[in-house]
Parts: structure tokens; sequence; C-alpha cells
């Protein structure tokens, strides 16, 4: 008799392990499942805000200036240019509206409202 139960506890615990085992395998299975459905969820509370920024009614002005001092050489075929001082780039923005305001969407509309 002592035998037996020996035995059943060898295979008690296989049995957990095998348990054990589907049920991580059932976990990562999921896994991609509960991803895009978090993912969408996150999507859809993103477009309930609204858009965001809209490139056809938005008006920027950006002035992007390049200075540089360079000595260039030609010689027997061979071109050559020497860089004399540091490049630096000063870029000036200003001016930034929403043209049309009144024909933009910022989300669902309230009741009343025209």
């Amino acid at each position: 008799m002592f035998r037996y139960l020996n035995k059943r506890k060898g295979q008690s615990t296989v049995e957990y392990a095998i348990l054990i085992v589907v049920i991580i395998g059932a976990l990562l299975a999921i896994q991609v499942y509960l991803k895009r459905g978090l993912q969408g969820r996150i999507k859809q509370a993103a477009d309930d805000i609204g858009d965001q920024y809209s490139p056809g009614n938005a008006n920027q002005t950006i002035v992007t200036a390049t200075y540089s001092r360079t000595n260039e050489t030609f010689t027997k075929g061979v071109s050559k240019k020497k860089l004399l001082a540091r490049e630096y780039t000063n870029r000036t923005t200003s001016g930034f509206s929403v043209l049309n305001q009144d024909m933009e969407y910022w989300g669902k509309k309230q009741t009343g409202e025209k």
C-alpha cells in the first residue's frame, strides 16, 4: 500500500507541472490578442479626442539660413574644397495660425451646438 502512495505522489507532481505548463502556454498564446485589444482601446481614446493638427488649415512661416566659409580650388581636373570656418544654421519660426477655425472638426459636437 505504501508503494502505491509513493508512486501517486510522483504522478501528482507531474500532473501539477503539466497543468502549469498548459496555463503558461495559454497565456503566451493569448498575449498577442490582449496586446492588440489594449492598443485598439488606446487608439479609440485618442481618436475620440479629435485631430491634433490640421496641415490643410495651418499657416506657418519657417526661414532657414545656412552659413559657411569655404575655399574651393580646381587644379589639373581635381576639385578640392576646404572648410575655413564652422558651418552653422539659423532657423526662425514665426506666424503660426489656424486659417479656418470654423471649418475645423475638434471632436464630437455637443447637442444644441451649430
